[in-house]
């Protein structure tokens, strides 16, 4: 008879916990378990509204107006939404030692509640928590500038006079080049690589696979879209991730 497959899980867990340095990048599919739609999925939010690069928000204020408005729409379940088993079983194994650093371009904020040490991660395209003023750079929290807008549909103003935005990185604008240098550094040097829940589509982030792949590092895709570097990867995992990253952590804690 036929060998049974290898089961992917198994190996990819012996793997994660024989290795020193693993590197971690999620996108939009860590989220959708905790009722965060991924945007740019056919039939997604963005498929009805056109992003308001910065220099639009700078210079005009009805497309401030129609950023807000979008932002508004967005916060509201991204406050109430939860970590889900996902973020859980990553901030298990950082706590463990077993994640040298987790980059995410999700801006939620579910990594952070879900006690994810703040040491070993980044989110590089920001966060929705927080408002910086583009004049001053004062940072706040969201829910009172929130509420700003929400009383009277007025873009909120910094006591110096700027505009507040929520402090994500908005199209137009630079990537925070020190988080983005840690991201690709960390890659570059890493025993194993874990995308999750991302396309791999969006640049310069996604290079982080390409870094680890030509360092040799042992590399995993967990999503079940098509990526461009399916060809390259070593474990390709399409279940739900919620499913298949508990039961990763399982057994990168009980290897045998």
């Amino acid at each position: 008879m036929p060998q049974a497959a290898a089961d992917p899980t198994h190996e990819l867990g012996r793997c994660w916990a024989g290795a020193d340095r693993v590197v971690v990048l999620t996108g939009a599919g860590m989220s959708t378990a905790s009722g965060i739609p991924d945007f740019r999925s056919p039939g997604g939010r963005w498929a009805n509204y056109q992003p308001v690069p910065l220099p639009d928000f700078l210079a005009d204020d009805a497309a401030r107006q129609e950023y807000w408005r979008y932002k508004g729409e967005t916060w509201r379940l991204i406050r109430e939404a939860q970590p889900n088993p996902a973020h859980q079983a990553l901030a298990e194994l950082a706590h463990d030692g077993r994640v040298q650093l987790l980059v995410t371009q999700n801006v939620d904020g579910l990594h952070e509640r879900s006690g994810f040490p703040p040491e070993r991660f980044v989110a590089i395209h920001g966060t929705d928590s927080r408002v910086v003023c583009l004049s001053c750079k004062r940072r706040e929290e969201r829910d009172p500038i929130q509420a700003v807008w929400e009383a009277g549909c007025a873009v909120p103003l910094c006591p110096c006079g700027g505009f507040y935005k929520p402090a994500t990185i908005s199209f137009g604008q630079s990537l925070v080049e020190e988080d983005l240098d840690r991201a690709l550094s960390a890659a570059a040097k890493c025993d194993l690589f874990v995308a999750a829940g991302t396309s791999l589509v969006v640049g310069p982030i996604n290079q982080m696979f390409l870094l680890a792949h030509q360092s040799r590092a042992a590399t995993a895709i967990l999503t079940v879209s098509e990526t461009p570097f399916d060809h390259l990867v070593r474990w390709k995992l399409s279940d739900p991730l919620q499913v298949v990253l508990p039961a990763l952590c399982r057994r990168v804690r009980q290897p045998a």
